[in-house]
């Protein structure tokens, strides 16, 4: 048997588990000040659910669950194909919590408040290919607000996201907006047609991974005309593309107003702490966006570290009506990777004491690990091994703080003394 975990996830040491916990708790924390609700929903949904969601490139990731008993039989005896291997499968793993979401309140909406206000922090899984900041099991935290049209709902999402990085130690940040509804309106006046801004968004969504050259070689390879190609390179070519440049350009003013709006307020109310800026090139890949979207960028690692948007179509597609939806995903992984690099510390933690034993010795040590947490510790009651040496120093690079052998010691070793 295999004893590493499967390729795309991984295991958390105690320490490691530590920070996550820390972690989770402090951005929890802080969606609950501002009056979020936490609300959980299950990891395997309905493969159609899941198939329809206009999850962009998500849906080639998707892990599909294999039907059982007979319904699998049934299948296998007639047959399977190429053209029909989706019927093999009934039930998929959740590739993000928006999707789940939407479900949740198209079952549950006669029992919520409206708007809703709700917070998701829970495992999702894609079927990536490994590497470095790709993994199949991660967790994402999700705020976001149902049933409110307007742009106030954008700029408490951003407020609160934000408060949350400050709350964990991330400083410099800035917001990266955009629409895409105006996004579409640009790109239509450029000349593609309104049935491909899925897959020209798609594209458009790599640029910076690709550049704007390698952007350009991929739509040329879907079929579209190099005088369209030649004409959207020219636009984002320009020295400088602003809110102001983009509204200029076109016959509706609405997607630009909403945006300065939010932009304005966000700055006014974030009190000059939370620069926003707007970026024609923010994307985002999913389909399932209608209008505003956005990315949190960390100037300190050049990485963006949350990401959401608007999705006012997507619960429709379970209740028959749509119902305005936004919200704002912290990418967690991402923060904790960065913090574990640069051996983030727990603030206020409580210092780890290993209380040590031997023979005779347990009730004595169970007694002194009680005062121990009584003054705010956590204790560890270890019967003493033979090398003791060996064990104090993995005591010491699991994070420990100190250690004490009762029939030797009186007091508390502590490593940094």
């Amino acid at each position: 048997m295999k004893a590493a975990p499967v390729k795309g996830t991984s295991d958390y040491l105690p320490k490691e588990t530590a920070l996550r916990d820390y972690l989770q708790r402090t951005i929890l924390d802080v969606y609950k000040e501002n009056g979020f609700e936490h609300i959980i929903t299950p990891a395997i949904e309905d493969a159609e659910n899941l198939s329809k969601s206009e999850g962009g490139d998500n849906l080639n990731l998707i892990f599909n669950i294999l039907k059982r008993g007979e319904k699998l039989e049934k299948v296998i005896e007639d047959g399977v194909t190429l053209e029909n291997q989706s019927e093999l499968s009934d039930l998929g793993l959740r590739y993000d919590l928006t999707l789940p979401l939407s479900r949740y309140f198209a079952n549950n909406r006669n029992e919520l408040v409206l708007p809703m206000k709700c917070i998701q922090i829970d495992r999702v899984y894609r079927a990536e290919k490994p590497q470095k900041g790709r993994l199949r099991e991660f967790l994402q935290c999700d705020i976001d607000i149902l049933g409110d049209e307007s742009g106030d709902a954008e700029v408490e999402l951003i407020l609160t996201t934000a408060k949350a990085l400050f709350a964990i130690g991330f400083k410099n940040f800035t917001v990266r907006i955009n629409d895409r509804r105006l996004l579409h309106a640009v790109l239509n006046s450029i000349g593609f047609a309104p049935e491909d801004m899925e897959t020209v968004c798609i594209s458009f969504d790599k640029m910076d991974k690709i550049g704007i050259e390698g952007v350009c070689e991929e739509l040329e390879r879907k079929g579209f005309s190099e005088e369209v190609i030649a004409k959207f390179e020219d636009f984002l070519l320009q020295e400088s593309i602003t809110l102001d440049s983009v509204e200029d350009m076109l016959q509706d003013k609405g997607p630009a107003e909403s945006l300065a709006r939010i932009m304005e307020d966000v700055k006014e109310l974030g009190e000059g702490k939370i620069p926003v800026e707007f970026d024609i090139s923010l994307v985002r890949g999913q389909g399932y966006y209608t209008g505003t979207v956005f990315e949190i960028e960390s100037g300190d690692f050049g990485s963006s570290v949350a990401g959401g948007g608007r999705y006012d179509k997507l619960i429709g597609k379970f209740l028959g009506k749509d119902v305005p939806a936004v919200g704002f995903s912290i990418g967690f992984e991402r923060i904790f990777s960065i913090l574990s690099e640069q051996g983030a510390d727990i603030p206020d933690a409580k210092k780890r004491i290993a209380v040590l034993y031997g023979e005779d010795d347990f009730k004595s040590a169970v007694q002194f690990a009680e005062k121990l947490r009584s003054e705010r510790n956590v204790a560890s009651v270890y019967r003493r091994p033979k090398k003791t040496g060996k064990f104090i120093d993995r005591l010491e690079e699991s994070g420990f703080a100190g250690f004490i052998i009762i029939d030797e010691k009186t007091e508390v070793q502590y490593f940094d003394q």
